[in-house]
């Protein structure tokens, strides 16, 4: 995920918030379709300063807003005292060190609300006292089932009161850590198509794909070996001719990645 975003995609952005294809926003605007169409996708395409007006209004930003000089839709002047945010807050926001957008999105995720208020309860120790009355109770309990029955060390019920007793920072490690888990998968997906996102198609994954289908070729070895190159070199293996195929493995032959191969040193052998 960037940690800033450039004008063709805010404009497209909001285009799609609302809905609206490029000759419908055209017609509203007044602006030609083309010029619209080159402002969301031609990184040096220069918008006028009368286009850059209307499409602000029409949108209902600032002309900062929709030119990315700020990320403050409804609060453009908001004062920073309002905030309550530390000098060091302050000072990390403003390093570059970490994604402000991605904090962002971390912390208007609908779940957020939920982990501040379960980490605010463990900070402020508010459920330490129940925890350690509940604690108390079962210990109390397994030791009157001791002095009573006298079980085994492997008895059931006694394993089941040791058990139930819960410590407060694991009860609050698995309770964050599961919220935590939630917010992060939703904005994952959230960003799953972004250029900046890895692609399901990497590199690696077609490598395999394309030895996968290599493997269900009928033949020797070499034939398998040269479909795999012919799939590296977007060539269909299985459309050329047989003299084509032949010269191909007269030359794949002499590469030390075929004769070096385990399947071809095992089958002189």
């Amino acid at each position: 995920m960037k940690s800033g975003i450039t004008i063709q995609e805010r404009l497209k952005d909001l285009r799609v918030e609302r809905h609206l294809k490029l000759d419908e926003l055209a017609e509203l605007t007044g602006i030609s379709k083309s010029a619209l169409g080159n402002y969301e996708t031609d990184d040096f395409r220069e918008i006028s300063h009368a286009n850059i007006v209307i499409l602000a209004k029409f949108y209902g930003v600032s002309t900062d807003y929709l030119l990315c000089l700020t990320e403050n839709r409804k609060h453009p002047d908001t004062e920073l005292a309002e905030l309550h945010l530390s000098d060091e807050m302050i000072d990390l926001l403003k390093s570059g060190r970490i994604n402000n957008r991605l904090l962002c999105e971390i912390a208007t995720h609908e779940k957020f609300v939920a982990l501040m208020i379960d980490t605010e309860i463990y900070v402020d120790g508010i459920a330490s006292m129940r925890f350690q009355d509940l604690n108390s109770l079962l210990e109390i309990t397994r030791a009157e089932v001791l002095k009573r029955y006298q079980p085994k060390e492997d008895d059931s019920t006694l394993k089941a009161l040791e058990a139930s007793q819960i410590q407060e920072e694991d009860y609050f490690c698995h309770v964050t850590h599961k919220v935590w888990d939630a917010i992060l998968h939703d904005i994952r997906n959230a960003h799953k198509n972004d250029r900046e996102s890895a692609p399901d198609n990497s590199n690696s994954l077609k490598m395999i794909q394309s030895v996968q289908k290599a493997l269900r070729t009928p033949g020797t070895y070499l034939d398998v070996f040269c479909h795999i190159i012919c799939e590296q070199l977007q060539i269909k293996y299985e459309r050329l001719s047989e003299q084509d195929r032949s010269a191909l493995k007269k030359v794949m032959k002499k590469s030390i990645y075929y004769r070096d191969s385990p399947l071809v040193s095992r089958k002189h052998r």
